[in-house]
């Protein structure tokens, strides 16, 4: 058995899916062993007396601080006068009892703290005694009677809530737990953490070893409890899983979760709900095994998680793809806790102004950095910027590319070419969305879900996440004869990543662009997108051109869908518009959710269409290499429950192809001020869209209303050799390597 000298530190911190397949590798030596402190000594381990009493002493100093300190005391103070209720389980997500479990780790978690900061006894005793009460429930509880997760929890539905529970209530308790007699102390400790411990990670075992967000709070409250009870065989189970040989457990999951930048693999909605096990329980370890050098692992690979996950938001909001609730942002409790942990190991001053704007930090000395921090004018802007982040445990199982201008609320176009991302992942591979003016202007749905909300599925995933959801058409890439990507198999999907062919940003030329392929998405054909951001000097605000590749062994049918947000101000093109009655468009793959509202004949003219959103124009203009059908659809159809929101789509329909290229070009433009009641710059600065292919290379032409051609042109194959000439008209393009942008004056 390995025993270890724990130091005495630490921290207070403020959805079912099937893991990754475990390959066999043999695991890193473990740090030196020595002796565990003595099994009597109950002083706190999480966060040091010292540390304790710094915090009392200076926490007033800074508003931050003190105001957590209050805002903490508020919420304690409300549950000790409602009195402790620890209910026999019940519910499902948001019912009475899930609540009241949940509102009671936050109470022994705040109240534990309380007690070191102010030294109020009742703080102490209070959770004390909710968590005898949980001594006395804890040993008869069974699964829980609503449990529907394939893994049932004792106190809630799921046993990942059980391990949201053990997270927080363990450090509440580290904090009150050298009050406590000897008697109370054992009860507490063997009837509860003990109990709650062997539940997770010998009971279920298969459970505890998984690569998964689910694993990682289980693997984080285990190792936790072992570092409070001095139980060393908890601790390294948690960290190299329940046979010890580093297959599962923490460790592997930092290896096989994260890419080398930090990216997550269910993407960066559940790299927001993870981060919290992964920073609370890494905090842990370094107060405790500094010798383990737990936040230089892998590079340091979490704290790049820090900044990935951030970097991944737009306007304060996560960037929701796969399964996402759109509402969630950097306010949120995880990514409380990851900034304020990042910040005391690196200083960044650009997490500062992260925390500023969440308002709000942790009793916790990573919180007192924080809040020092602000006192002290250090906070600087922190640096979003455009940015590529690999996918997979090596870096090479695609990218999630950021492209952005004109600041944090200026323009973003997101590309996502990333891995399936387990069963929280969505069938679309060459998603795109773009931010603008601070809101969202292409858009994902994310997921159908109303979290915790009872009468909604008990808070849980909707039928309608597989109906509508996840399906392709449900996003911003092709899809081809009607069908999911990886015929709606996601565990197909996982076996296949995406190829990255081009990441690049040239200021001189004002140009950014991505581009990435799948072959695998759908049997012998081969997508390939190329999306840019372009500036002209004729433009206020940057384009953005979207170029769609198709390559296939047969004609089929494509549809690539557009889902975009605002209210539509003109129509570009000709089409019958169903006013007496909505047809839906489909009957499976997410088309039975779809209403059409109009469609035009096929036809190879350049169309457009305007919108309106919070009070800037855009102007979608769209091409493509045969006639084609505009669609204008909305969500909703076979939705009796009103599960889904209503939003719109413009669908392009070509049919009878093999190859194809579709080409775009969004505009952003003017302004519309309704307290003024001033409309500026309402109308396109574009003129026209062409485009024009040679061999495996295309031009995209845009002639402004100013008479003046921006061209770029773009090959099939990333040679940086090799050169290329397209014929548009009476002008041939010709350049050498992947891109190249050309400027040209023309006649009015």
């Amino acid at each position: 058995m390995l025993t270890r000298t724990l130091s005495v530190a630490g921290l207070v911190c403020g959805c079912a899916a099937a893991p990754l397949a475990v390959a066999a590798q043999t695991p890193a030596a473990p740090a030196t062993a020595t002796a565990f402190a003595t099994a009597d000594n109950a002083n706190p381990v999480l966060v040091s007396s010292d540390d304790w009493a710094r915090m009392a002493e200076a926490g007033d100093r800074y508003p931050m601080f003190a105001a957590e300190r209050v805002r903490v005391e508020l919420e304690v103070r409300a549950a000790m006068h409602a009195g402790i209720n620890v209910p026999q389980p019940r519910d499902l997500g948001g019912g009475i009892t899930h609540e009241q479990h949940k509102a009671n780790y936050k109470a022994i978690a705040g109240a534990g703290a309380l007690y070191r900061l102010t030294g109020d006894r009742a703080y102490a005793d209070f959770a004390r005694d909710i968590l005898l009460e949980y001594a006395l429930l804890y040993p008869a509880l069974g699964p829980h009677p609503a449990g529907r997760s394939s893994v049932k929890g004792r106190l809630f539905w799921q046993a990942l809530n059980d391990s949201v529970w053990l997270v927080y209530a363990s450090q509440g308790y580290d904090a009150i737990r050298d009050t406590l007699s000897v008697e109370h102390r054992r009860r507490i400790d063997d009837d509860v953490f003990r109990r709650m411990a062997a539940f997770l990670s010998e009971h279920n075992a298969d459970y505890f070893d998984r690569i998964h967000n689910h694993a990682t709070w289980a693997t984080a409250g285990v190792g936790m409890t072992g570092y409070v009870l001095r139980d060393p065989d908890l601790v390294d189970r948690a960290l190299r899983g329940t046979r010890l040989d580093g297959r599962g457990g923490f460790l592997r999951q930092i290896d096989l979760l994260f890419s080398p930048d930090g990216y997550y693999a269910e993407g960066p909605y559940y790299q927001r709900y993870a981060l919290a096990p992964f920073v609370i329980f890494a905090r842990a370890i370094e107060r405790n095994e500094p010798e383990r050098g737990i936040f230089r692992h892998r590079d340091g690979v979490l704290l790049k998680a820090v900044d990935g996950v951030l970097q991944a938001s737009y306007g304060g909001l996560i960037i929701p793809i796969n399964d996402a609730m759109p509402d969630k942002g950097l306010d949120s409790e995880e990514i409380v806790t990851g900034v304020a942990i990042a910040y005391a190991q690196t200083g960044d001053p650009g997490l500062l102004s992260i925390a500023g704007a969440q308002g709000r930090t942790l009793l916790s000395p990573d919180g007192l950095a924080i809040a020092e921090g602000m006192a002290s004018g250090a906070a600087r802007p922190f640096g979003f910027r455009s940015m590529q982040l690999r996918d997979g445990p090596d870096g090479d199982l695609g990218n999630l590319v950021f492209l952005r201008d004109g600041g944090p609320e200026g323009q973003m176009l997101v590309m996502k070419n990333t891995q399936q991302g387990q069963g929280h992942g969505h069938f679309d591979r060459l998603n795109w969305l773009f931010y603008d003016n601070g809101v969202p202007v292409i858009r994902d749905y994310g997921a159908a879900r109303f979290l915790n909300i009872e009468a909604k599925n008990g808070g849980g995933y909707l039928d309608e996440n597989d109906s509508w959801a996840t399906q392709t058409v449900a996003h911003n890439t092709l899809v081809v004869d009607g069908e999911n990507q990886f015929g709606g198999d996601w565990r197909r999907g996982e076996a296949h990543g995406v190829t990255p062919l081009l990441f690049e940003i040239d200021g001189g030329a004002g140009v950014q662009i991505a581009s990435a392929r799948t072959a695998d998405a759908y049997p012998g054909v081969t997508l390939t997108r190329t999306l840019v951001l372009v500036e002209h000097p004729d433009l206020a605000f940057p384009l953005a051109i979207d170029l769609m590749r198709v390559e296939a062994a047969r004609p089929g049918l494509y549809d690539l869908p557009l889902h975009f947000n605002g209210h539509i101000i003109t129509q570009g093109f000709q089409a019958r518009h169903a006013v007496s009655e909505r047809p839906v468009l489909g009957d499976r793959a997410g088309y039975q959710h779809l209403w059409v509202d109009a469609q035009s004949e096929p036809g190879e003219e350049g169309r457009s269409l305007t919108w309106l959103l919070d009070g800037r124009f855009y102007t979608y203009r769209f091409a493509a290499s045969a006639p084609t059908r505009a669609l204008l659809v909305e969500s909703g159809a076979n939705d009796p429950n009103f599960n889904l929101r209503r939003e719109q789509a413009l669908i392009r329909r070509m049919e009878g192809q093999a190859d194809a290229s579709f080409v775009a070009v969004l505009e952003p433009h003017g302004a519309y001020d309704s307290t003024a009641e001033t409309v500026t710059g309402s109308t396109s600065r574009i003129r026209e869209i062409a485009r024009y292919r040679s061999g495996d290379a295309e031009v995209v032409v845009v002639t402004l209303a100013s008479g003046k051609l921006l061209a770029l042109g773009i090959a099939g194959e990333i040679d940086a050799g090799r050169r290329h000439a397209v014929r548009a008209g009476d002008h041939t393009y010709q350049w050498a390597g992947p891109w190249a942008r050309f400027d040209r004056e023309t006649a009015r």
